[in-house]
């Protein structure tokens, strides 16, 4: 179905499936006819290749995707989407609709079964309330994709994008790149949505690493140690990890001179590579205690 992101279209086609839109799912869908073709070359869709899309919504982005993929399996947990999608990606022989919720999907089964040998990328316009819950499962369960190309708020995406060291840097921003290189790659304007929210979004990429790029003695470990030390973030690093992490002082401060870390500096201003030698000197802290 052509003209997908025209709003006199998506009304008649929602309308005459009785559809609603939902706040509870964060359901926006695109109507800048710009966005998507953008997004589908962004993320590196080829005919030898196949995409996992998450939320496709009316099938906007899955056409732009089905156009340049060999193959797309988009999950949707919304079943009332499912005759809706059915009419408007009709014309797509190489995609496949799974209604199921991406945080519960077997991703590592649905992605052996439905794409072998295949080279595969993630896309998906992410609803905001899950945004990060979604990006951080995608990475962490380490699947067998080259890229992660998401729209989100632009709020979250500059937070994403930040790199360590930097005053925008959180938690979030540090554990993504023990994972994987991400870009910011263009803004979209809340305007470009139906019904439209009151922020503006942005499309990132994330590039999936072959190897994490710091050393750590235990992944759990360091982001443990992560989340502790931007936890509480007007305090040094060693006053938040000490209180997270149910540390003595003493010892916090014994690690961090190990690590060649300042106890008075705060999360945000530490590299990746101090982040990971504190972890280690932590760590190394317990052992001879133990």
């Amino acid at each position: 179905m052509n003209q997908l992101s025209d709003i006199a279209v998506i009304r008649d086609v929602l309308g005459r499936h009785g559809f609603h839109f939902s706040k509870s799912l964060g359901q926006n869908f695109l109507v800048n006819p710009g966005v998507c073709p953008r997004m589908a070359e962004e993320c590196g869709a080829g005919p030898e290749s196949g995409v996992l899309e998450i939320g496709p919504g009316i099938g906007v982005l899955t056409a732009e995707l089905a156009r340049r993929a060999g193959r797309v399996v988009s999950i949707e947990l919304d079943q009332r989407l499912l005759p809706v999608l059915d009419e408007t990606l009709a014309e797509f022989s190489n995609v496949k609709i799974v209604n199921g919720d991406v945080m519960k999907v077997d991703l590592h089964a649905l992605l052996r079964e439905e794409f072998p040998g295949m080279q595969v990328a993630v896309c998906a316009n992410l609803p905001y309330y899950i945004t990060s819950p979604v990006i951080m499962r995608l990475l962490e369960e380490k699947l067998p994709v080259t890229s992660l190309t998401v729209m989100v708020q632009k709020e979250a995406a500059e937070r994403l994008c930040a790199a360590p060291g930097t005053r925008q840097c959180g938690a979030v921003s540090a554990a993504v790149r023990y994972y994987a290189e991400p870009k910011l790659l263009f803004g979209v304007g809340r305007g470009s949505f139906l019904p439209q929210p009151n922020v503006d979004s942005a499309v990132i990429r994330f590039d999936i690493l072959d190897h994490p790029p710091v050393e750590v003695d235990s992944e759990k470990d360091f982001f443990a140690l992560v989340k502790a030390a931007f936890g509480q973030r007007r305090k040094t690093v060693a006053n938040s990890v000490s209180a997270l992490l149910g540390l003595s002082k003493d010892r916090v401060q014994r690690a961090c001179e190990r690590a060649g870390v300042s106890p008075t500096a705060r999360a945000e201003q530490l590299t990746m590579e101090e982040l990971a030698a504190l972890s280690r000197a932590i760590g190394q802290e317990k052992e001879e205690e133990a």
